[in-house]
Formats: structure tokens, sequence, C-alpha cells
């Protein structure tokens, strides 16, 4: 017999009472306002471009590792699934969790770390900030705005998903926030929504438990070496002792699979006590609360500092992985000290941003630019700039 959905949670975001947008539009006949953005999310070019954007491995190196693209579709489908259970509104949850990732450079960490360099002294960059960017401002498919228009709630959402963010406004790569919050605001020094809040954590689940996954896939570690890590090590030993005959592929996945329902079920458990414990009545309730309502257990975020650091270790600071983000920060500083010294080579919409902009201005285009490329077309405009073969 099927399972019962749980009621509407009292906190839940109600879509019938959304803030609205800051263009009002008329509302969708056959979506709530959640829903729709969610949709106008789906349809931007900067979510396609998430489909050769990569978090550690570039997008070349393997067609079975994760893209920026695969992870959100990930986190969305978690952060659904938990939004469901808790008596959420999935559509906003749904919603946040595939917009989290599209201010993301190429070359994943190694991007944004050197775009963090070029920009210094000319506003700097934060990939949070570039989504919320993406979504306001540089996505252009409409007459009557920029950006996207994005409902009040995904809005804070976007940029709040993680906690609240009012001491961060006085770094300079901040400036478009507190900018956008002066004339919409955002109340940014309160927590954002319970989905919201479930977004954040459903990344965390994601991405804990694939890169478990392309770790091993790319033999950068094994399974045997998992077994003495807390969370995911007790899951090898119990996949293997149920299934001795299976190949390590299916054990492998067999083990993340069940880490995954572990960290659902300690998410919606711990989500559950704290909403009882601080008798969490409304959606204003969660704003005001004072700290996270959605949450990890404290042995669950014991257990995932352990494994974060054997991923560190392993993975992330791997002579290979090292090798790769070496090679993809040269690119992006070669091209973007070109930009700056030539920008009449870059392609002439981009180049018409440049006129009569000082130089701040200038490399906030250059930026946006590259910020906006491709594993596979940031390499592909490194050989036609840098190669003469390669012009055509």
């Amino acid at each position: 017999m099927a399972e019962t959905l749980p009621s509407r949670a009292p906190y839940a975001e109600d879509p019938a009472r959304s803030r609205g947008r800051k263009v009002e539009e008329p509302e969708s006949r056959t979506r709530t306002p959640f829903a729709r953005d969610r949709d106008r999310i789906i349809h931007s070019t900067a979510f396609r471009r998430l489909k050769e954007k990569t978090q550690v491995f570039v997008a070349h190196e393997g067609d079975h590792f994760r893209t920026r693209l695969t992870h959100s579709l990930e986190v969305a489908q978690i952060a659904r699934s938990l939004a469901t259970a808790l008596g959420l509104d999935p559509d906003l949850a749904e919603t946040i969790a595939l917009a989290h990732d599209l201010g993301h450079p190429p070359f994943g960490h190694a991007g944004e770390d050197e775009l963090q360099i070029q920009m210094q002294g000319f506003g700097g960059f934060d990939h949070n900030v570039q989504t919320f960017r993406v979504v306001t401002k540089l996505e252009r498919r409409y007459p009557r705005f920029e950006g996207l228009n994005l409902t009040w709630e995904t809005l804070e959402g976007v940029i709040k998903h993680n906690g609240p963010v009012i001491d961060k406004l006085e770094k300079p790569s901040w400036r478009a926030i507190a900018e956008f919050d002066a004339d919409y605001d955002l109340r940014l020094s309160g927590w954002a929504s319970a989905e919201a809040q479930v977004a954040a954590l459903a990344d965390d689940i994601a991405y804990n438990n694939h890169d478990v996954d392309d770790g091993v896939q790319a033999g950068l570690f094994n399974l045997e070496e998992l077994g003495s890590i807390p969370l995911i090590g007790p899951y090898v030993a119990g996949a293997t002792a149920d299934y001795p005959t299976a190949e390590a592929r299916i054990l492998r996945l067999e083990a993340v699979r069940r880490m995954i329902g572990a960290m659902v079920d300690d998410v919606l458990a711990e989500t559950r006590r704290r909403a009882a414990a601080d008798k969490v009545g409304s959606p204003e309730d969660v704003r005001n609360l004072g700290h996270a309502l959605v949450a990890f257990s404290r042995d669950m975020a014991e257990d995932l500092s352990a494994l974060r650091a054997f991923l560190m270790e392993k993975m992330y600071r791997h002579w290979r992985v090292n090798r790769t983000r070496s090679q993809a920060r040269r690119m992006l500083a070669e091209m973007f000290q070109l930009f700056m010294a030539e920008p009449d080579v870059l392609p002439a919409e981009w180049y018409a941003r440049t006129h009569a902009r000082d130089e701040a201005g200038k490399a906030r285009v250059v930026c946006d630019y590259i910020a906006g490329m491709t594993d596979r077309y940031a390499i592909e405009e490194h050989r036609k700039l840098f190669h003469l073969d390669s012009l055509h």
C-alpha cells in the first residue's frame, strides 16, 4: 500500500502568498509562481552551459564523471524528495537547487580561484554572487527586464540558502548584492525559507556522494580505502556482505545509494526534531529562528567532516587533479590578461559592452565572459587566441 504524503507543514512557503516579482507580470494560468521560476531556469542559457562545466574533473576527461548539470539535477531530485517528505513546497526547493550553480566558471573551483585573483582590485569574484547576477542581470531573454525576474522567495533562496549574508556586504565582490538589496529588500540578515535550506542540504548530500563515486571510478582511491572512513565505510562493508559475488562497480553504487538514503533520513529526523523543539509554526518563524531549521544531526555532521577530510587528501589534492587545476588556471589567467589588454579580440557583442567603461567595468565584462564559458569552450577559445594554426 502506498504511503500517504505528509500534509503541508505550517512553515512551508505558499506560492499563493508569494511576495511577487521585482517587475510585475500577469500570473501564469497553468503554473504556480515557483514552478514558473523553475521553468525559466531550465530554459536559460546559463543552465544549458552547465552540461560542460565541471567541479573536479574537466569535461573532456570522461563521459561518466558528473558535470555541473548532472550535479544540479541530482541536487534538485534530492531537494524535491526532502521537501515533499517535510511537507514543504517542492517546486521552490527544486527551483533553488537547479539555480545554485549557475554562476560557477569553467574548471570548477580552479576557475573560481583564478578569477578571484584576476579580479583583485576590480571588485572581486564570488560564484554565489555571480549566480545571483546571472538570474537578475546577465540572462537576456525578455523585452521588459534583464535577468529572469524570479520571485522574491527564489531570489532570497539563491543568495541566502547557506544562511544570513549581511556580514558579507562589505566585501567588494558582494557589491552587486548590496545594490540590488537597497532597491529590493531580501532581508539579508535573516535565514532563508525552509525550502532554500533543503536545497543547501541536498547539495551537501549530492556532492559528497558523487565525489565518492567519481573518485573510485577515476582510480584516485578504491573501495578498500573507504572501509575505515566514517559514514561510507559501513555501507561498503554492508553491501559487500549482502552481495559477496557482485562486481566492484555494483558494490560502489550500492554503497553510495545507501549513504544517500542515510543522509536523507538524518536530515528528515533532525529537521522534524528542531521544528518541534523550537515550535516553528510559520515561514517567518523559520527566518527568525536564529539558526538553521534544516540540518544534519551532530553525529552525521561529524561523520561528514571525516569523509570530507578523506576526499580532500585523496581526491581534491591528488596530483592528477592538481595538474589539471594548474593548466586550467593558466588558461584563464592568460585569456583574462589578453582581453584586458586587447578588448577588441573579444566577440563583438562583448567588446561593445566594454565601451565607455573604466578599468573595473571592463574587467567585470571580461570576467562575465570567461565565467560563462564551458570547459570545452574555454579550451577552444584559448587555443584560438594563442595558437596561429587555430584561428578558424
